[in-house]
């Protein structure tokens, strides 16, 4: 009971965690930190790479990036900042397997002609391409969203909860939630649409 009087209080939001962090190297208060945000970045990464295996793997070079980057940067929104940092580590993987191709023009297991496989790796990169736009469009467009729209949407969408627990989670009755997702939807595709 003595020395409980000098520990330092657990962190209980963002911004404790990361003044901790920073206070001290604490990996593990940056582990605890990283946990609860570590479902949203998989569903941020895997929305961009399209593989789990790949997304499991930015997950974890994120944390590593986190390590030092946490100590270089004054963050105020770390969920927020967590959010761009994350779709900017997956915007580069893509640019680098673009620039990087595989190798399959010259290992050849399809069959194809390398006319057929040089069509389809630039149907791929074209798509890749286009899912990076949509993705960024989707993102900008999200932002411009009433707040308990944006948040609805992120909940049920990004962190595949119900409707009953994003109810839970924001306080919206039933009703509000099914709205606010309904008026969401038609504004996001409004917006994108432009």
């Amino acid at each position: 009971m003595f020395l409980k009087r000098f520990r330092k209080p657990k962190p209980t939001t963002d911004l404790e965690y990361v003044a901790a962090y920073r206070a001290t190297g604490d990996l593990t208060v940056l582990g605890e930190l990283y946990e609860q945000h570590m479902e949203l970045i998989y569903a941020v990464c895997f929305n961009y790479l399209r593989d789990e295996d790949e997304a499991k793997d930015a997950v974890m070079h994120l944390f590593e990036q986190l390590i030092t980057d946490l100590r270089r940067h004054d963050v105020q929104q770390f969920g927020p900042w967590l959010h761009s940092v994350a779709r900017n580590y997956c915007l580069m993987q893509l640019r680098r397997h673009q620039a990087h191709p595989t190798t399959s023009l010259v290992v050849d297991t399809t069959g194809d002609t390398e006319d057929e496989q040089l069509h389809k790796l630039i149907t791929d990169e074209a798509d890749t391409l286009d899912l990076e736009e949509d993705l960024t469009r989707m993102e900008a467009c999200l932002k411009t969203l009433p707040t308990e729209q944006q948040t609805c949407l992120t909940l049920f969408y990004l962190q595949k909860k119900s409707y009953t627990e994003v109810a839970d989670l924001t306080g919206f009755d039933l009703k509000q939630v099914k709205s606010y997702l309904q008026n969401g939807r038609r504004n996001l595709k409004i917006c994108m649409q432009k």
